[in-house]
Order: structure tokens, then C-alpha cells, then sequence
């Protein structure tokens, strides 16, 4: 029902600590790997923000995205769906996997996106990428910004990434800050202190490095890669949106409730009982036409229902999380099926879901709630995914639910104005009655790689396109 330990409480409650002690599917250009991202003037610490845009996204993912920013090594190639592979590789590197202990020699290549800069002052980043990465193939996400006093970030690992988990296990990594951006699972955010004082990130670019045994013909393919910076105030409460219709549209979404897999595979998240993230990717990805291979579920227990849901599970776990909530894990899973592409973004209110609904496109949210705060529930919980398929005549949710006892029960119906709030909302107070947080309007966006006209008029209306 809810993840181990959800990132932002996590990020929250770490950035009220160094305060304390303180006080006491999407548009691309050129930039060095070895030059930092620099603002065009000097600045100065940012004021106040204003009201305005609290959410940026950038996803590079077209032919002549994958022409700009600097190879070491790597490649454009075009067709249906465009993407970046190793031409040649320019190193040999080893990794020693932290989670199984196991060292091998890798050639890689690089590519160093263009410098975006962000129409947000951020004071959060979160990346995502699609790729396919074939036995013996692997992949990892660097983030680098540029604060608003014109230093640099170090450049922070934000996922070493496989689809399969033969060769490497998937992970995060922990540990990294500077003292004023720290990385939190798959959030790199600014530190209390720093953001407190007025720091954000003005900047950002991505450097990916693709991975190949040494010798190999053929290393991974990446699709889309970007990243969504954000600055959301903090807020209890949020005004409620009008609902935008007044007729009812609801879209065919399969249902699986994670609670049918409680007790499974508890080295994955401790259970089907946790897997609300990866549950609510494979209704999204089967909505679309997805379907696991057989050959993927071999090693399923032949007595458990829906063992694609095991599947996901395993697909999308984070070993250093320990968990399958990882945010930009569950997209990547998502677009290793066929024309299914997908990223992490914020939403800003009801509405932004209700064009994308009325586009076709169901959209994954995260929310936390106490017992009263969402009726109809029946349930509390720090972090919790669910679907959102479709709104009533009255403007309320009609939401996939994976906390449901079976299949069947599923499909729920929410009040607007209270789903809205435990949605949007960025701090709440729990059941003791500390402040704690909310996720402030994350959602997991899964499309297809070519959508129609509609589709791709709803994503850019939203701010994603």
C-alpha cells in the first residue's frame, strides 16, 4: 500500500534537519562536458519567487536532438523512433556492483546533452529516460546544474540502469552532495540552508554513458532523456480546481490490485503488498497494448495471479532504495515495451489531468493521505500510487486504485476537491501530528512514442511536450 520510505518524506524531513542545525513523449542545442553550464549574466541569489511557472520540463528524444550536445563515441541514428548508440567506444571502465559484489570491464561512450536553461529557478530535479538495453548492456544518467550564483553542481549520478538485472543490479545512489544539492534516491534537491537563503539551480544538463561488454557489436539504445526541474511552494492546502466538463469520461483501463500479491517475492519491496508503483505502471502499459513475453515470467510461481505484476515488480526494483517505487524506474520499465514511452513530470491541478484523460491518456499519480482526508478509502498512507482513469459527470476522480482487496474492486470514485488536495499539496500533518510531505503534483506520464495529433495537443497544453 504505500512505498518503504517515500523520497520526499525522506528529502523533507533531511533539509528540516541542515535548516535547524543551520539556524542554530519533447523540444533540444551545444555545451562541453568540461565546461560548466554557466548563466549568460552573473547572479544573484533569487528573491522571492513570484507566482508563475513552478514546473519545467526538457526531454531530448528526436533525431536532431541526439545530433546536438557532445559525443565522446556515440551516435545519432534515425528511423520510426530515433535514438543514440555507440559508434565507437572511447574507454574501458570497471564496475564493481555494490549490490552483488561482482567486477567487470565495460567499454562505454558518452553523450553530454546542450545546456538547457530553465524558464524555473529549481529547486528540484528529476530525470527520466527510455532505452532498450540488451543482454550484456547498460546505462548511466548524470545531472549537473548550474546554481543561480553561476557555480556548478558536481555532476550527480541519477540511475545506473538495465532493464534485465543479470548483468548489473538497477540502482540509485546515495551519498552525494555538495553541501547545498543533495540527491535523494531519484530527487536531486537543494539543501535547506541553501534554498532557504534563496539558491536555485538556473541551469541543468544530462550526460548519459552507454555501457557494452568489450568486444561487443552492439551496446544499449536511448530513445528520450531529459529531466523536469521544479519549484513548488510549500502549502498545505490548494485551491480547487473547476472540473472543465460537465459530461462523464471514463477510459477502459485494466485493474490488478497489488494486495493479490501480498506476501509474494518479498526481496522485491518486501511484497506485493508495497508494489503500488509497479502495479499501477502494468495497468497503464497493458492499456496501451503491453504485454509481458512469456519468456519474462518463466521464472514466476505457476500458482500466482497476474504474474506480469511480478514481473513489473522486479523490473522496476531499486536495490539501493529497496524498494520498486523508484520514480524514473517505473517510466524507463514502461517504455521497454513496444511504442510506449514514458517520464516523470509535476501537474499543476485537475484540470492539466483532465485534458490528458480526455486525450486517451490515463495518468499515474503519487498522493499521501490520512484515514480522513481521502473518503472511501479506508485507508492511511505516507505514499501511495494509483491511477487516475476518468472523471465523473461532477468533476470527481474515477481512479484505478492498486490498494483494493481484488481486481474487481479496483476502480474507485474520489471527491474532487479532497483528491485534488492530498494530491497537489507539498506538507500535511499525519496521523501523530507531525508535519510531514506530500509529493506536490507527481505523476508518471506513459504515452505513445507516436502519439496523435490529440494526444500530442493535450501533452504540450500540459506543459510536457
Amino acid at each position: 500500500m504505500t512505498e518503504p520510505t517515500p523520497r520526499r518524506a525522506v528529502l523533507v524531513a533531511a533539509l528540516a534537519v541542515a535548516a535547524a542545525a543551520t539556524a542554530a513523449t519533447v523540444p533540444g542545442g551545444s555545451a562541453s562536458a568540461a565546461t560548466p553550464a554557466t548563466p549568460a549574466t552573473p547572479a544573484t541569489p533569487a528573491a522571492p519567487r513570484l507566482p508563475g511557472p513552478t514546473v519545467d520540463n526538457r526531454f531530448w528524444y528526436s533525431y536532431a536532438h541526439w545530433l546536438a550536445g557532445t559525443h565522446r563515441g556515440t551516435t545519432a541514428v534515425g528511423g520510426s523512433r530515433p535514438g543514440l548508440e555507440i559508434a565507437a567506444a572511447v574507454g574501458r571502465t570497471e564496475y564493481a556492483d555494490p549490490h552483488t559484489g561482482r567486477k567487470a570491464t565495460w567499454e562505454y561512450a558518452t553523450w553530454t546533452s546542450p545546456v538547457h536553461r530553465s524558464t524555473v529557478p529549481a529547486a528540484e530535479a528529476i530525470t527520466s529516460w527510455n532505452a532498450r538495453t540488451p543482454a550484456g548492456t547498460w546505462i548511466q544518467i548524470e545531472l549537473r546544474g548550474t546554481y543561480t550564483d553561476g557555480t556548478p553542481t558536481p555532476w550527480y549520478v541519477m540511475g545506473r540502469w538495465a532493464s534485465g538485472d543479470d548483468d548489473i543490479r538497477r540502482t540509485s545512489v546515495d551519498g552525494q552532495t555538495d553541501g547545498r544539492s543533495t540527491v535523494w534516491t531519484d530527487t536531486l534537491a537543494l539543501d535547506g540552508p541553501a534554498a532557504a537563503a534563496g539558491l536555485r539551480m538556473a541551469a541543468w544538463q544530462l550526460r548519459l554513458t552507454l555501457h557494452r561488454r568489450p568486444g561487443a557489436e552492439r551496446g544499449p539504445t536511448v530513445w528520450l532523456a531529459g529531466a523536469m526541474v521544479s519549484d513548488v511552494p510549500d502549502r498545505f492546502t490548494v485551491t480547487p480546481s473547476a472540473p472543465s466538463a460537465r459530461s462523464a469520461h471514463e477510459l477502459k483501463v485494466p485493474r490488478y490490485s497489488q494486495e493479490v500479491h501480498a506476501g509474494q517475492y518479498p526481496e522485491y519491496d518486501n511484497g506485493g503488498e508495497a508494489w503500488c508503483s509497479p502495479t499501477s505502471s502494468q495497468m497503464i502499459i497493458e492499456y496501451w497494448g503491453g504485454r509481458a513475453a512469456p519468456s519474462t515470467l518463466t521464472w514466476v510461481n505457476p500458482r500466482y495471479a497476474d504474474p506480469q505484476i511480478c514481473h513489473a515488480a522486479r523490473s522496476t526494483y531499486d536495490a539501493a532504495y529497496k524498494g520498486c517505487g523508484n520514480w524514473p524506474f517505473n517510466a524507463a520499465y514502461a517504455a521497454t515495451y513496444r511504442g510506449l514511452a514514458g517520464v516523470v513530470t509535476r501537474l499543476t491541478s485537475l484540470a492539466d489531468l483532465e485534458t490528458l484523460v480526455r486525450a486517451g491518456i490515463p495518468v499515474i499519480t503519487s498522493q499521501s493521505f490520512r484515514p480522513d482526508e481521502l473518503t472511501g478509502a479506508g485507508y492511511g498512507t505516507a505514499g501511495h500510487l494509483m491511477t487516475v482513469i476518468g472523471f465523473t459527470a461532477a468533476g470527481d476522480v474515477i481512479a484505478n486504485d492498486p490498494n483494493s482487496p481484488d481486481n474487481p474492486s479496483v476502480r474507485r470514485v474520489y471527491r474532487r476537491a479532497e483528491w485534488e488536495n492530498i494530491w497537489l499539496r507539498t506538507k500535511r500533518t499525519g496521523v501523530s501530528g507531525k508535519v510531514t510531505s506530500g509529493s506536490g503534483g507527481i505523476c508518471y506520464l506513459y504515452a505513445p512514442a507516436l502519439p496523435k495529433r490529440a494526444q500530442v495537443r493535450a501533452l504540450r497544453a500540459v506543459g510536457v511536450l
